[in-house]
């Protein structure tokens, strides 16, 4: 893989191009992030896949409004977004096919030490964190960041513009009120 910096600065190039220049070498890790949440999957008949949804979060990048690309993390970040927003559409479809029936279980991975060993459904975590966000929109996107993409602590402090430590402090707060929300 590249330099972290190579590939801002490839970004920063600020045109469509770019964007095609950068999926094959964020490709990979694209890929470990999709993985990361399919890993878990207990849906046996789920018919997305993560090298879709890899595909289809680019398809949207690539397709959507020009973006001024900040920085690797920030791609990363909105990367992460463009996965929920796309895992949360399938769920909703998926759902309405089965009228309310099947919902779409995922574990919430290990690698962001969110919950041990609790499995949440997709869906019900969707409109915690649209309940969290109208409550602290940064303690929100720290969720979006960490669990949809993968992103460290420094790297979600990079995307947000705070410092590590107000990362640190935040996510346990939000682990904290997601899992009172998602208990009930």
């Amino acid at each position: 893989m590249e330099n972290p910096g190579e590939i801002t600065k490839i970004l920063q190039a600020g045109d469509r191009a770019a964007l095609e220049r950068i999926f094959p070498v964020v490709y990979d890790e694209l890929r470990e992030i999709a993985g990361a949440l399919f890993r878990n999957e207990f849906r046996a008949d789920h018919t997305l896949q993560p090298t879709a949804l890899v595909h289809e979060a680019f398809l949207r990048l690539a397709g959507g409004k020009e973006i001024s690309w900040q920085s690797r993390a920030h791609f990363f970040g909105i990367a992460a977004r463009s996965m929920r927003q796309i895992l949360v559409s399938h769920a909703v479809a998926h759902n309405a096919a089965k009228r309310g029936g099947g919902e779409t279980v995922i574990a919430l991975d290990d690698a962001v030490s969110f919950f041990q060993t609790r499995d949440i459904e997709i869906l019900a975590l969707h409109e915690a964190l649209e309940r969290l966000a109208a409550l602290d929109g940064r303690q929100a996107g720290i969720v979006e960041l960490k669990f949809f993409g993968g992103l460290t602590n420094e790297e979600t402090a990079e995307v947000l513009g705070v410092s590590v430590s107000t990362v640190k402090r935040e996510w346990e707060m939000a682990r904290s009120w997601l899992y009172r929300e998602l208990k009930k």
